[in-house]
Order: structure tokens, then C-alpha cells, then sequence
């Protein structure tokens, strides 16, 4: 075994063969010596394994044919598309929601050709980035004017800084919310200057404890949706409409962290929780922040809408160019917000939508069909079952969707190795582990997403 280890080359002299020189021409002297040290690395652990293994001919072409793939395969892109069969529909770790056709092709034009980001193609002078879409967010909302940055906490955090910088935010003991990476909205409030004031208790706020809590100091009452965690039992907590008052004649500003963020009512759907944003403006809340990629169906983009004076104030702030949203982003949710107008429905046309309402029965023949798919090719237990599917995102967490699974056992695999080489098939398929059998749920799956998921099984049946 020794004496192998030994007689491998050095990296050293494998770049002198001509068949490597030529690699190095093609790609790269550092990632040819970086393939070369990962194949002699694994010829190592193949040799403390083995001690009759043969050495390839490292001079031959079908050595540096193998050195050559190892560099193709170190410049694959990291970021990869995957089929999202997990059952939970806004999915943080999958990239959340899909986008509609419409915003990838807005997308494409604007980072294919140079665009009037910032100019006013009346004037000829310098414009806004802000006025691509705030005519439609205003138009959507019932708001005064409106604002986009890259995301919801840089919305809560520049709406914060810009309004209550050195000064107080009063806000619920019951709302203070933790977001997905551990990123606590207190933790938010403190890193915009202002200071925390917390009234009431976890489960009940009286509005006395909101206006006991004010004075001179008093910047903002603060209130943020729960959208991802639900209290139940003795609990109260006062209405907008009532803290609107109260801020009115307090002279404060009332801000909303909505979180999610939707445009329409979706109770007809059974989703019941999430509060419409133009319901929100008109109980008198100054100010809502609410995210672009989640129920509303677009790119990542925070959005702020509410009084003119206030978003002024925001525009103008420093904080606003380290925040700013980017071209791509704001030309994919110019083109999402366009679906919720008349021609278009947006129910049927933003995806997010569109899965969130589509009939169980349609759920059920997909599943159907992918399940007859996979008994043809006879590779082990095969079965349709009902399920119930999640809006995700931290969105209405206790309340769920009907769904069917296409539910898969495998002889040979255990339920942890078949999700690991569904997770490594060329497009990888995610799926989730309920009792050593992969569910594959089907809530969360496109039609034209099922060759993909038949073709990655055909390959681990035969591999």
C-alpha cells in the first residue's frame, strides 16, 4: 500500500505531459492543478481501500479526458433549477415563489439592452427608479405613494430609521416577531437608531398600553402581522382602525411590518388570515411594508406604501441608495403588478396564485399520472395518497392545503439515499420523508416538470 502511494506522480510532472499542457492552454493553469490534485486525492482513498488498484496511464488522452470533465464539472453553476416537490409552495431555501413568464421576459429586456432606469424620457433630464412602479402600487393599494428597496427588512428598517431615528417605537410584547436566518425585528429597531418600547403582554395588548406608552419621546407605534406564528386561546390585541385614532391624536406615525403582503382577498381560496394591504391603508395604518416574492408572486423587492409625506421623506434618505432595488427586480415586478389589472387575472396568471387555488382534482391527476409513469418502469412501491400541502414563506402557518403525494419506497434505497439522488439528478427533484417512504407532493409540481421527475427515476433504476 506504501509503496503505491508512492509511486503516484507529482502534480509537478503531470503538468509537463502534453496532453495537460494543452488543458492549460484551453482552460487554466490554477483549475487544471486543482482537478489534477482532487483525481490523485481520490486515487489515494482508492488506494488505502484497495491495494489492487491499477494506476490509469496518466499520459494517455483518456486520462486528460477525465482531468478536462473534472474542470467542465467545477465550472457548472452552483445556482441550479430545481423541481420543488416538497408540498410547501413559498419555499425560503427553493428561492420561494415562481414568476410569472411575463416578469422573466421583462427581465431579459432589461438586462439585455440599456433601459430608462433613471431617466425621464420627457424631460431628457435625470429620473427615478421609484416611478416605474409607483403609479401601480398606488393604483393597487388606495396609498398616497409608494416606494420599492430589495427587500422587507430593509423596508422596516429604512421606514424606521427615516421616522423614528433617536427616538421611541412602541410596539406589541405579541408581535415581536423572529423572520427566517434568526432575524429578529427588536434587533431591527435597535440597529435603526430608535428605541424599543414593548407594552402589553405575549398574548394580550390592550390599546391603553399603546397610549400609556406614549410620550414626548414617541416616534411610532409599530405593528407587525404574524405571519408566521399563530397565538391562540385568551388573547385581544386592539384594531387598526382604533390605533389609527389613537396615532392621529398622538401625533405619531402608524406602520404596519406586514411581512408577506397580498393585493387580493384569497378567502374565497380558504385562506382566511392574511390581511389585504388596501384594507390595511384604509383603516388608517400611515405606512405598510410587505415583500414582492411571496403571495404577491414577484421578484424579492420590500415595498412601502402610505402617506406622501412619509415616502418623501424615505426617497430622500442616505440609507435609500444601499437599499435601492435593482433594475431586474424592478422590471419584474413592474410586469407582476401589471398581471393584477384588467385584462388579466391574477389568479390564474401569477403562479403563486394560480397553485395556491387550483382544483384538488387537477392536483390528484397529476399524481395520478406520475404515479403510472413510475410503475412502468417497475422500480419498487408506488402509490398515490392524500396529503395536505403549506403556503410556506411564513405565511398563514396554520392553515393548509389539500394535496396528493405520489408516495415512493425502493428496495434497494433507503428513503434518506433516494432523496439524496433525487437532490443529485441532473435537474434536482426535492422532495420530504414521511415514514422511509420519499413523497413527492404534487401541489408544488408542474405538469411539465413530470418528464423530469420520470427521467431522474429512470436513471437511479438503472444506475
Amino acid at each position: 500500500m506504501a509503496s503505491k502511494l508512492k509511486d503516484l506522480p507529482q502534480i509537478q510532472h503531470l503538468l509537463s505531459q502534453p496532453l495537460i499542457s494543452v488543458l492549460i492552454n484551453r482552460y487554466s493553469h490554477t483549475e487544471t492543478v486543482s482537478a489534477l490534485r482532487n483525481i490523485m486525492n481520490l486515487l489515494r482513498v482508492r488506494i488505502l481501500a484497495n491495494t489492487d488498484l491499477n494506476f490509469p496511464d496518466f499520459a494517455s488522452s483518456e486520462f486528460a479526458a477525465q482531468v478536462s470533465e473534472a474542470i467542465q464539472t467545477g465550472r457548472t453553476s452552483s445556482l441550479k433549477s430545481v423541481v420543488n416537490a416538497t408540498g410547501i409552495i413559498i419555499h425560503t431555501n427553493l428561492g420561494r415563489v415562481r414568476m410569472a413568464p411575463e416578469a422573466i421576459r421583462a427581465m431579459q429586456k432589461i438586462g439585455a439592452d440599456p433601459s430608462n432606469l433613471e431617466l425621464d424620457l420627457e424631460t431628457g433630464k435625470r429620473g427615478s427608479r421609484h416611478a416605474h412602479v409607483e403609479g401601480l402600487i398606488c393604483e393597487l393599494t388606495g396609498a398616497e405613494a409608494a416606494v420599492v428597496v430589495n427587500n422587507c427588512s430593509a423596508a422596516v428598517l429604512l421606514s424606521l430609521m427615516a421616522t423614528a431615528g433617536g427616538r421611541s417605537v412602541v410596539a406589541s410584547r405579541g408581535e415581536l416577531i423572529e423572520i427566517g436566518g434568526s432575524f429578529r425585528l427588536p434587533d431591527v429597531i435597535v440597529q435603526s437608531g430608535a428605541k424599543l418600547r414593548e407594552v402589553g403582554a405575549t398574548n394580550k395588548t390592550r390599546l391603553s398600553d399603546y397610549a400609556d406608552a406614549i410620550d414626548g419621546d414617541t416616534a411610532v407605534l409599530l405593528k407587525s402581522h404574524t405571519s408566521n406564528f399563530k397565538i391562540v386561546g385568551f388573547t385581544s390585541a386592539p384594531t387598526r382602525k382604533d390605533l389609527a385614532h389613537l396615532a392621529r391624536e398622538k401625533d405619531v406615525i402608524l406602520m404596519e411590518d406586514l411581512g408577506s403582503g397580498v393585493l387580493i382577498d384569497l378567502s374565497p381560496y380558504g385562506l382566511i388570515d392574511e390581511p389585504v394591504v388596501s384594507d390595511i391603508l384604509k383603516a388608517g395604518v400611515d405606512l405598510v411594508m410587505f415583500s414582492g416574492d411571496k403571495l404577491l408572486g414577484g421578484p424579492q423587492a420590500g415595498i412601502i406604501a402610505g402617506r406622501a409625506d412619509i415616502i418623501a421623506n424615505l426617497k430622500s434618505h442616505p440609507l435609500m441608495r444601499a437599499v435601492r432595488i435593482d433594475k431586474l427586480s424592478l422590471a419584474a415586478l413592474e410586469a407582476t403588478l401589471l398581471l393584477y389589472r384588467a385584462p388579466f387575472d391574477p389568479i390564474s396568471d401569477v403562479p403563486v396564485l394560480q397553485m395556491l387555488s387550483e382544483p384538488l382534482q387537477n392536483v390528484q391527476k397529476r399524481a395520478e399520472a406520475l404515479a403510472k409513469a413510475l410503475l412502468l418502469l417497475g422500480i419498487g412501491s408506488i402509490a398515490v395518497k392524500e396529503s395536505v400541502a403549506y403556503v410556506g414563506g411564513g405565511t398563514l402557518p396554520e392553515q393548509d392545503l389539500d394535496s396528493f403525494v405520489v408516495s415512493v419506497c425502493l428496495p434497494e434505497l433507503t428513503a434518506e439515499a433516494l432523496t439524496s439522488a433525487l437532490r443529485h439528478s441532473e435537474t434536482p427533484i426535492i422532495g420530504r420523508i414521511e415514514r422511509e417512504h420519499v413523497l413527492l407532493d404534487m401541489r408544488t409540481v408542474h405538469d411539465r416538470e413530470l418528464p423530469l421527475i420520470i427521467e431522474a427515476f429512470e436513471k437511479i433504476s438503472s444506475g
